[in-house]
């Protein structure tokens, strides 16, 4: 049985993208505590267009009864197991399908929630900021580096034919 090799990638692909997916781990796992236990707690201030506590205990900070913090959580630990240098590495064409599914989803849910906070609740939140501004990094890094990796294969599969 053959073995299957694994392709290389530049670090300047794995270390920011597992970084910023740890990063959101971090903020949404506080966004998670938080919601769970007090609110209030939230190191943000809670008066005027910046107000954690009205965007976080809102009817829109939960959807079908989820709250949007673990959802967050939850697709912050699939990026993070998918931007680990092991999947970047992986021949697996569905590993790449995944990341770009669920980073692109990010992105969608960020504007939509971006809507609601500025529409909507008519607050902002600083933390929830603070993952928007990290999920939308991580999309951009995820499309560069794709773009990347393509120019690569087509620069070797044109070698390979001279």
């Amino acid at each position: 049985m053959a073995s299957v090799r694994s392709r290389a990638v530049p670090r300047w692909i794995t270390g920011p993208t597992l970084s910023l997916s740890i990063l959101a781990i971090g903020l949404t796992a506080y966004l998670t505590i938080t919601h769970y236990t007090d609110p209030t707690a939230l190191t943000c201030p809670d008066t005027g267009i910046v107000n954690c506590t009205a965007v976080t205990t809102s009817s829109w900070s939960v959807i079908l009864g989820v709250p949007v913090a673990l959802l967050g959580l939850l697709w912050a630990a699939g990026m993070t197991a998918l931007n680990s240098p092991r999947a970047w590495r992986s021949p697996a064409r569905w590993v790449d399908a995944a990341r770009l599914a669920l980073s692109g989803a990010g992105a969608l849910m960020v504007v939509y929630l971006v809507y609601v906070e500025l529409f909507r609740v008519d607050a902002i939140c600083l933390w929830c900021t603070g993952v928007h501004l990290t999920t939308l990094a991580l999309f951009g890094v995820i499309l560069a580096a794709r773009a990347s990796l393509a120019g690569e294969g087509r620069r070797h599969s044109a070698s390979l034919v001279r």
